[in-house]
């Protein structure tokens, strides 16, 4: 069996973190108008987890059962109904993980086009 090259394993987390991180935004998105709703969000990727894949619902078949690496954000005020959603700041977290997702994949895409050519199958 072949293993992936290290670097393809890093920017696969990398781009997996990200996605993960835009479900968190999506999901305070949607709760924005929800009474009592904390806005949450997750720790920045760290490639020293090993890579392994983390199950986060009891339904999902591959990996660890996880742990969830979102937090509640301490900072954010809360509106006089208990929600913490502020749209614009969730707007800007929203485009720093798109920016970092298409980070990942340009670094993925990239060095499979180096494999590839180094193969001559360009």
């Amino acid at each position: 069996m072949i293993e992936m090259p290290d670097i393809l394993r890093l920017a696969a987390g990398a781009a997996a973190h990200s996605a993960n991180r835009q479900g968190v935004i999506a999901a305070n998105v949607a709760n924005a108008d929800t009474p009592g709703f904390r806005a949450r969000d997750m720790a920045a990727f760290s490639p020293d987890d090993g890579f392994q894949l983390r199950r986060t619902d009891a339904r999902h078949m591959a990996g660890q059962a996880g742990r969830a690496e979102t937090f509640a954000l301490k900072q954010a005020m809360a509106d006089p109904n208990g929600n913490t959603v502020d749209l614009e700041d969730q707007v800007l977290r929203g485009i720093e993980a798109s920016r970092a997702h298409n980070r990942a994949i340009t670094v993925y895409r990239n060095n499979l086009d180096i494999l590839r050519a180094a193969l001559g199958r360009r």
